[in-house]
């Protein structure tokens, strides 16, 4: 793979830069925008961010994960964060889940700039489902967002997600992600992607990550059983790990 040949993610964030930095380097902060609740959330986090790292502070560059590389940059009042893949072969134990770190981060830098623009500070709680799609219906359709998913950035949308009607608008389209604010999870963030069975991946893989905030217990319960019954019936979990959602140990 050559240097031309690297994944690159870019997003710019409405938030200057160097809250952007403290954003990437102070845990606390990580919490709010990595990932998904999860027992292993800090281990994870600390396994990216803090070991085996490289930091320039002075000129805002990171480099984690046996080669990924963060570029922050001035954009106006904004930043600009780019994020350029290690190349394959590096570490080859990473290579099988390549792609699927590679969506990763295009989930968490949205969750990232999600986090700065519209939940500073706020405590999250998530709703992770992963599943197949061999023999499945395509998400978008199956969520009645097709139509919501072809609207710009910034648009507004009405729809009803797994039995509950909500609006927010429209966060970010990548070529296999979706994202949508919910003004009903106490303004949240809905990331979901979906994948056609490949040779590579017979099964296909379909993701739905809610992030909520000020739901009380018996509401963000009730949401997490509505959408598990709702997901379950529909992608079901395959019999192993979904490559990407578990990582190889260090």
């Amino acid at each position: 793979m050559t240097e031309q040949d690297r994944p690159v993610i870019r997003v710019t964030v409405a938030a200057p830069v160097d809250e952007v930095w403290r954003a990437l380097r102070e845990k606390d902060k990580i919490r709010h925008w990595h990932g998904w609740d999860d027992p292993g959330l800090d281990a994870e986090i600390d396994l990216i961010y803090f070991q085996s790292f490289v930091e320039d502070e002075g000129a805002r560059t990171l480099g984690v994960q046996e080669g990924d590389h963060i570029v922050l940059e001035p954009d106006g009042d904004g930043t600009r964060v780019t994020l350029t893949r290690a190349p394959r072969g590096v570490s080859p134990e990473w290579d099988a889940y390549y792609d699927d770190i590679t969506e990763g981060w295009t989930t968490f830098l949205q969750q990232l700039r999600f986090f700065l623009e519209r939940q500073p500070g706020a405590p999250r709680r998530t709703v992770f489902l992963a599943g197949t799609t061999a023999g499945a219906p395509p998400l978008l359709p199956e969520l009645g967002l097709d139509g919501v998913a072809v609207q710009p950035a910034g648009s507004a949308f009405e729809a009803r997600l797994a039995g509950q009607d909500v609006k927010g608008e429209v966060w970010f389209r990548s070529a296999h992600q979706f994202g949508v604010t919910v003004d009903a999870w106490g303004d949240g963030l809905l990331v979901v992607a979906y994948t056609e069975p490949t040779a590579e991946k017979p099964a296909g893989t379909a993701m739905a990550l809610l992030s909520t905030y000020g739901l009380d217990e018996a509401a963000y319960a009730e949401l997490a059983g509505r959408w598990g019954a709702w997901w379950g019936g529909r992608y079901p979990a395959p019999a192993g790990p979904i490559p990407g959602t578990e990582a190889p140990e260090a």
